[in-house]
């Protein structure tokens, strides 16, 4: 496998995963930054180094796989270069600033019989597996309102192309972390209806949203609630879920994160969190102060995305985030960035 980019999607997610991936082998990373280059020989000593990633295209058929995690405005000029020089590719969300050129990407894949999947990590998060447990349990009954939060609190810029306001660079808290939101939200409850969001730039000196709500009425019913901000000074649960029979609040943050940043690797209890940390689950009473039962948090399980890809490359099976999929959340995404300008719900 071939990894452009060592930013932060490449050298605290993608690298160590693919390493930790039997089957997978990570055989060049792609950065001119010198640092970075060390970087990833220190993590990675028979790792190869390349500079661009016309490098890795000149040697497809020395590659099984090409993952771009590059800055958002590159993935679909590099996974289209992936494809056309015959190798599959696994991009970082979003895949595409627009559902469009995500189509467009995927049409190009089926044409060359290609893998392309979309990482989509917060899929395998421990809350999100605990929470597809419970309703595939009907411990919730019909799901009335689904809401959902990454908040944090960072008053200072860290500048880069994440904050950058150019259009082109697609960057923004709506597409960073409302990839993840909006696709959880989807692969629960299915397609959306209508969106409404209120967007809006906080911080002195920021150029783009940093403090974004989503609302979607799904075609199912079930209204979801997304939350995406940076100027969050008090959290609010990750996830609060309201069902016919029971609800379910779930504090805190999947650690796999964290312990990626800190250096730490897939192995033996990878993913777990303390039983203080559960989620609980109850009707008519308060989490916080006691009332209803705890529910065991499920392990967090990225790994398993890499393991998914690696049977769908030598097995042929499914893929495990298809970019249709990532299309699909795209629409949302470009809907909810008209919603939010003009002020009113967007149908789909």
């Amino acid at each position: 496998m071939g990894l452009v980019g060592y930013g932060l999607a490449g050298s605290v997610f993608h690298a160590p995963l693919i390493a930790a991936t039997e089957g997978l082998i990570l055989d060049t990373v792609v950065t001119s930054n010198p640092e970075r280059q060390e970087q990833a020989r220190a993590g990675f000593p028979d790792v190869r180094l390349a500079a661009a990633p016309e490098e890795l295209f000149d040697r497809a058929d020395e590659l099984d796989l090409v993952v771009v995690a590059s800055p958002n405005k590159t993935h679909v000029p590099l996974a289209t270069a992936a494809l056309k020089a015959g190798l599959p590719v696994v991009v970082d969300k979003p895949v595409a600033g627009t559902a469009a050129e995500a189509r467009e990407l995927a049409a190009l894949a089926e044409e060359r019989g290609l893998l392309l999947s979309v990482f989509q990590n917060r899929r395998w998060d421990n809350d999100f597996l605990t929470l597809r447990k419970l309703i595939a349990e009907g411990e919730l009954g019909d799901i009335y309102r689904f809401e959902s939060r990454f908040e944090r609190w960072r008053p200072q810029l860290k500048g880069g192309w994440r904050e950058s306001g150019d259009p082109a660079e697609i960057g923004g808290l709506l597409y960073d972390l409302g990839s993840h939101v909006v696709d959880q939200a989807l692969v629960l409850f299915g397609p959306a209806a209508s969106v409404y969001t209120e967007s809006d730039v906080r911080r002195p000196g920021a150029q783009t949203d940093d403090d974004t709500f989503i609302a979607i009425t799904h075609t199912s019913g079930v209204r979801s609630h997304l939350y995406a901000s940076a100027t969050t000074a008090q959290l609010g649960p990750r996830f609060r879920v309201l069902g016919s029979k029971a609800g379910y609040v779930k504090y805190g943050l999947d650690p796999q994160e964290a312990d990626l940043k800190e250096g730490r690797r897939p192995g033996p209890d990878w993913g777990l969190e303390p039983e203080e940390l559960w989620g609980r689950v109850g009707a008519g009473d308060s989490p916080l102060t006691g009332g209803g039962r705890p529910e065991p948090t499920l392990p967090g399980d990225y790994p398993a995305y890499y393991a998914a890809v690696a049977r769908a490359l030598a097995d042929g099976g499914p893929n495990p985030v298809t970019a249709l999929e990532a299309a699909a959340a795209l629409d949302v995404l470009e809907a909810a960035r008209r919603s939010a300008h003009d002020g009113v719900a967007v149908s789909l």
